[in-house]
């Protein structure tokens, strides 16, 4: 056989203890909103790469998966000992646009009550797409895809891998698919219930700080609305003193005192 025509095998991965695939066989992905992942990834007619795409996250070959707003990196473990590098990217939202998402949502009591008890609404793609802001991506070309590892065909068994493995991260917390898209679980929840008691928790009014205000700290704020003092007699003062049993020159004290505190009323 002439050395041109020989094809070296195909090289095995490493052994990993990486996330397994929970599907053992089969399609992956149980929950509508995951399949509607697969099926974008699905759709390319990847055969073999996606065969063994799906072997690589049934076997463990992926080490780590983090999800973040507009992306998602990852590590697997290829036939080199370096694992690789993954990334997948999608448009994360900003303030703006989740605000109307946000308020679109807290329209409707029953995508509030479904999102907080922890469910996904069947139809909250359409919420989305009335906006012009789809929940998921269409195709690959609305995904950033890269992987360290030398193989030149996009996206590649170690992104296939990936891909899979993420369809299983949304089955078991759809929330996962909002954070990627730029809003986690616990922001679109208080923002959900504030827009729907009517409280604007999207500007935040923040008190002074201390050094701001030392000079002011102990005035008076706002006037005191004190009621008016009775004006009192002062000859009634010495009416209502205990008898003071004191004579001078034969006269009692307080009626000696008694002109000079009727001159003051005076």
């Amino acid at each position: 056989m002439n050395s041109w025509n020989h094809f070296p095998p195909p090289s095995r991965p490493r052994a990993a203890d990486g996330i397994k695939a929970r599907s053992r066989q089969g399609a992956i992905g149980k929950t509508w909103w995951s399949q509607r992942f697969t099926t974008v990834l699905e759709s390319l007619g990847l055969g073999n790469r996606l065969t063994r795409g799906k072997n690589y996250a049934r076997r463990g070959q992926v080490l780590s998966l983090e999800v973040e707003p507009g992306r998602v990196t990852a590590s697997v473990q290829g036939s080199r000992v370096q694992p690789y590098k993954v990334w997948l990217a999608v448009t994360a939202y900003g303030k703006a646009q989740w605000s109307d998402i946000t308020a679109a949502l807290a329209a409707n009591a029953s995508y509030v009550a479904r999102l907080l008890n922890q469910e996904m609404p069947e139809d909250i793609e359409d919420v989305f797409a009335q906006l012009g802001l789809p929940l998921f991506p269409q195709s690959t070309r609305e995904l950033g895809m890269d992987c360290s590892c030398p193989d030149h065909e996009v996206p590649c068994k170690h992104l296939a891998a990936v891909m899979y493995l993420l369809a299983e991260a949304f089955d078991e917390d759809p929330f996962l698919i909002l954070q990627w898209r730029g809003r986690g679980r616990d922001d679109l929840l208080d923002a959900l219930r504030a827009t729907r008691s009517g409280t604007d928790v999207s500007s935040p009014v923040e008190a002074p700080s201390l050094r701001n205000c030392l000079e002011s700290y102990f005035a008076l704020q706002t006037p005191l609305d004190l009621p008016p003092q009775p004006a009192t007699a002062s000859g009634l003062i010495l009416d209502g003193l205990p008898s003071i049993d004191v004579e001078v020159g034969g006269r009692p004290l307080a009626e000696i005192l008694r002109p000079a505190y009727t001159s003051v009323d005076g």
